[in-house]
C-alpha cells in the first residue's frame, strides 16, 4: 500500500467522518422539528489488496453512508390544537403537495407523499395543511351509514355549510310512577271523582278544600278545569323537541291516575302534554296521549301492560300553534315502572329525543378512532373523513424531501394501506434526536477525524525523509 496508500486511506476516514459530521449537524439542527427522524452514519471498509487471509492484504479506505431510523418513534407531547395528530406506533399520514392556485383556488401535485408530521390546521378553503405545507388525505364518511364511503384517499375538505334541522318523530322516556301521587286530590276509592267539567270515573275523595277526586280518560283538558286538572296529577317532566324547520318546541307531561287497582281493572294513568299555554275558558289547554295500565300482582307487580309494545303515538303534536307532528314516545322494555314512591312522584331516569335544530360549523377535532369530527352551534357532531394510515415493507428505503415527507422507492415497496399505529388527537410527535447521544457521536468524530489528520501529517513527514535522501 505504501505512503501513499495510506494518505488515500486516511484522507477516506476524513471524508467519512466529515460526512457523518454532516449527519449529526441536521439531526441536532431539527432536534425540535416535528416528526423529525434522525439520520445516522455507517461506515464500510474498502478493501485495497491481497485476498483471503493472506499476509500480503492490506488494510484500505473507508465510505460513510447514512442510515434511515423512520421506525423510531419520537415522544408525542401534548397540544392545545384540536387538529394536530400524532401517530403511536408505525404508520404514516397521507398527504399531497400545492402545486399552485386557479383562480384562487388551490391545485395539487397529484403525487402522493407521506409524512409524520402532524401539525395540521385548517386553512382558508377548509383543507387540513400542516407546518410544511403538505395537505391531508383520508376517506369521506357516509353521513347516513357512518361507513367510509370511499377506497382511494382524497384531499380532506371540511364542509362548512350548516347542518339543516332534523324534526323529532320519536322520545325516549323512561322513568317510574308512584303507586300513590302525591297530589291535592288523594286517592280514596269507590267514589266519582271531580265535577261536570271532567269525566267522572273511579276513585277519590278528596281532602278538605280541594276538588274532589282525580281526573280519568278525558281527551282535552279546559283552561277553565286546569287547577283540578293539576292537583289531581304529577309532573311528569319537559323536553324540547324540533319541528321540521328546526324551531323548540317544549312539551310539558303530566301523568294522572285515573284508576286505582279494584280487582276488575288494573292501575291507570293517563298522560298528557301542554298544548296551548294561551287557553282560557273552555277551550282545550292539556291534551291527552293515551293511557297505561300497571299489573299490581305480586307476581308482576310494577310491570306496564298497557300499551302492551311500550310505545304511545303522541298524534299531530302541537304546542301553542308550533307543529311537529306525530311522535313516538317509546318507553323501553320494562322501563316504564309503577313501585311505591315514598315522595309520590314521577322519577324519570331517562328522557331524549332524535331531532335537533339547524347548526352551525364551530370546529373540528380528531377522535381516538382516527376521524376528524366537525362539532356545530346546535351541540351536534359529525365524523367527516377517516384519516387515512398506510405502513411499508420497507419504510426505511423511503426517499426523504423536504419538510419531513417520503416518496415511495422501488426499496420501499408500495404503500400498504392500514397501519398498525393509532392516531392520537391533540399530540404531535417530537423528533427522534437525542441531543445527549448526538453529543457522544459528536465526540467520537471529532477524535476520530484528528487521528486521520495525524495520519496525513505523518505520511507528509515520511514523504519529506524520502525526498531527502537524495540530497
Amino acid at each position: 500500500m505504501g505512503v501513499f496508500g495510506a494518505l488515500n486511506a486516511a484522507v477516506s476516514g476524513l471524508s467519512a467522518q466529515a460526512y457523518a459530521l454532516e449527519n449529526i449537524s441536521g439531526n441536532i439542527a431539527n432536534a425540535s422539528t416535528v416528526g423529525y427522524k434522525r439520520l445516522d452514519t455507517s461506515f464500510s471498509d474498502l478493501v485495497g489488496g491481497g485476498r483471503g487471509a493472506q499476509p500480503g492484504q492490506l488494510a484500505g479506505t473507508v465510505s460513510a453512508s447514512s442510515r434511515a431510523t423512520n421506525g423510531i418513534q419520537g415522544d408525542l407531547q401534548q397540544s392545545q390544537v384540536n387538529t394536530y395528530m400524532g401517530i403511536n406506533g408505525s404508520g404514516y399520514f397521507v398527504v399531497q403537495g400545492k402545486a399552485g392556485e386557479v383562480d384562487g383556488r388551490s391545485i395539487f401535485s397529484g403525487d402522493d407523499l407521506y409524512t409524520r408530521r402532524g401539525d395540521f390546521e385548517v386553512d382558508k378553503e377548509g383543507r387540513l395543511v400542516n407546518g410544511a405545507g403538505y395537505y391531508l388525505m383520508g376517506q369521506p364518511i357516509d353521513p347516513v351509514t357512518n361507513n367510509v364511503s370511499g377506497s382511494v384517499p382524497s384531499i380532506i375538505t371540511i364542509d362548512t355549510s350548516v347542518i339543516p334541522a332534523v324534526l323529532t318523530d320519536r322520545i325516549q322516556y323512561e322513568g317510574n310512577l308512584p303507586t300513590t301521587p302525591q297530589t291535592s286530590a288523594k286517592l280514596a276509592g269507590g267514589d266519582d271523582l271531580l265535577d261536570a267539567a271532567l269525566t267522572k270515573a273511579s276513585t277519590g275523595a278528596a281532602p278538605d278544600g280541594a276538588a274532589a277526586g282525580q281526573t280519568v280518560g278525558v281527551d282535552a283538558i279546559s283552561a277553565d278545569d286546569e287547577v283540578a286538572f293539576l292537583n289531581s296529577s304529577i309532573a311528569g317532566e319537559a323536553i324540547t323537541v324540533y319541528n321540521s324547520s328546526g324551531t323548540p318546541v317544549n312539551v310539558q307531561m303530566r301523568w294522572a291516575k285515573t284508576y286505582e287497582d279494584d280487582g276488575s281493572q288494573p292501575d291507570t294513568w293517563s298522560l298528557y302534554y301542554l298544548s296551548d299555554s294561551d287557553a282560557t275558558g273552555a277551550n282545550a289547554k292539556w291534551t291527552k296521549v293515551s293511557d297505561a295500565q300497571f299489573d299490581s300482582s305480586a307476581a308482576n307487580g310494577g310491570k306496564m301492560t298497557l300499551p302492551s309494545n311500550d310505545q304511545m303515538t303522541i298524534t299531530a303534536l302541537t304546542v301553542d300553534g308550533e307543529t311537529v307532528g306525530d311522535v313516538s314516545l317509546d318507553f323501553g322494555t320494562n322501563a316504564l315502572t309503577q313501585f311505591s314512591d315514598s315522595n309520590g312522584r314521577a322519577k324519570i331516569s331517562k328522557l331524549t329525543q332524535n331531532g335537533y335544530p339547524s347548526g352551525d360549523l364551530t370546529g373540528v377535532s380528531v377522535s381516538e378512532a382516527g376521524r376528524l369530527v366537525a362539532a356545530y352551534s346546535n351541540g351536534r357532531t359529525r365524523e367527516l373523513y377517516d384519516i387515512s394510515l398506510v405502513s411499508f415493507s420497507g419504510e426505511a428505503w423511503l426517499e426523504r424531501v423536504d419538510g419531513g415527507a417520503y416518496e415511495v422507492t422501488p426499496e420501499s415497496g408500495e404503500p400498504i394501506a392500514g397501519a398498525q399505529g393509532r392516531i392520537v388527537g391533540k399530540r404531535l410527535e417530537a423528533s427522534n434526536t437525542d441531543i445527549a447521544d448526538e453529543f457522544s457521536k459528536l465526540i467520537v468524530t471529532q477524535q476520530a477525524y484528528s487521528a486521520n489528520t495525524r495520519i496525513v501529517n505523518t505520511g507528509d513527514q515520511m514523504l519529506k525523509e524520502a525526498i531527502n535522501m537524495i540530497r
